[in-house]
């Protein structure tokens, strides 16, 4: 490893290892899932993670039509509390009506909506800070769909730092442009393999042990960059070995979009576009990097020659503690 990638690697990993004390998981975001009957009558589920009851705890907020006929129950899985009710909002439909969430922008976060109507539509929508309440549509548009879960891939991979590791790690243990190319482009086609067996439900693996085995893949990349001039099986065929991890990191996003769910109507575009805003991102990480690297060429580094580990020892790192902390919070 030359200096200059030695500078960008222990400055890219810095960030990402600052990041992972961020996200404990790539998506865990607050769900807002309501099932309209055509009498009017809501079942209404709401879901938040603990970790964001700092000052008080995000609120689901329904049209002033509907009343509670119940009380809520509540629950609790793992770091996630969930509220089950029942409301009755008249005779007639929800269109129109604004439902959303309060709070988002205070604990700068964001959280699901997912809608079940009367006449058999699902609407899905993701709320911010800036828009934490939606309109219910007539009807969603393909554009809006095609929108919407390309948006979600695109922050999905970003605001994971495992995966974007396992990124940095392909740049990094790949020599030569062509090489590179074909070793990204067979992650690509392992994830987006798994990604639509997942969710439409022909594979089905719990997530737990899929979180392990993906920071395993990040811990064998650096393992790998250790190697020094020794030629290994992976080092000769990368493109296999980004293909094979692929599919493993390809359940990792199905868990992320299953939270959120596929509208019954649009199920193959929403895919396609979700899939199409992780490859957006992957590429902008690529792009990132490379370009750094880039400009970077020119600038006088010296480094002693032990310190060409020491990248591959500080992913190795995060990815063996990110493999105690799943393993650990299975039980």
């Amino acid at each position: 490893m030359t200096p200059l990638r030695l500078l960008l690697a222990v400055t890219l990993v810095w960030m990402l290892g600052a990041a992972s004390t961020v996200f404990a998981h790539p998506l865990d975001p607050a769900l807002l899932d309501i099932r309209e009957s055509p009498t009017g009558t809501l079942e209404v589920l709401w879901r938040w993670p603990m970790s964001q009851t700092v000052g008080g705890p995000l609120e689901a907020i329904l049209p002033d039509a509907c009343k509670p006929l119940s009380a809520p129950e509540v629950s609790h899985s793992g770091s996630r509390v969930t509220l089950r009710w029942r409301a009755q909002c008249g005779e007639g439909s929800l269109v129109g009506d604004r439902i959303g969430v309060a709070g988002l922008r205070e604990r700068q976060t964001d959280a699901l909506l997912r809608l079940h109507l009367s006449d058999g539509r699902l609407i899905q929508a993701v709320l911010r800070g800036d828009a934490p309440a939606v309109t219910v549509p007539e009807r969603s548009g393909r554009f809006d769909v095609l929108r919407d879960y390309a948006r979600l891939g695109f922050e999905h991979i970003l605001s994971g730092p495992d995966h974007l590791l396992f990124v940095l790690g392909l740049v990094l243990l790949v020599q030569g442009w062509q090489r590179l190319i074909w070793t990204v482009t067979a992650f690509t086609a392992g994830h987006s393999v798994t990604l639509a067996l997942a969710v439409l439900g022909v594979v089905t693996i719990p997530p737990q042990p899929v979180e392990i085995l993906i920071a395993l893949t990040i811990l064998v990349v650096a393992v790998e960059l250790t190697g020094g001039e020794r030629e290994t099986w992976i080092q000769r065929f990368p493109w296999a070995m980004a293909f094979t991890f692929g599919l493993l990191h390809g359940l990792g996003f199905a868990g992320a979009l299953t939270q959120v769910g596929l509208p019954g109507d649009e199920v193959p575009l929403a895919l396609l576009a979700f899939n199409v805003g992780i490859e957006l991102g992957q590429l902008l990480c690529v792009v990132a990097i490379l370009a750094v690297r880039t400009s970077l060429v020119r600038v006088p580094v010296c480094w002693p020659t032990s310190a060409a580990r020491f990248p591959a020892y500080v992913i190795g790192s995060l990815a063996i503690f990110w493999v105690i902390e799943r393993t650990a919070a299975m039980f």
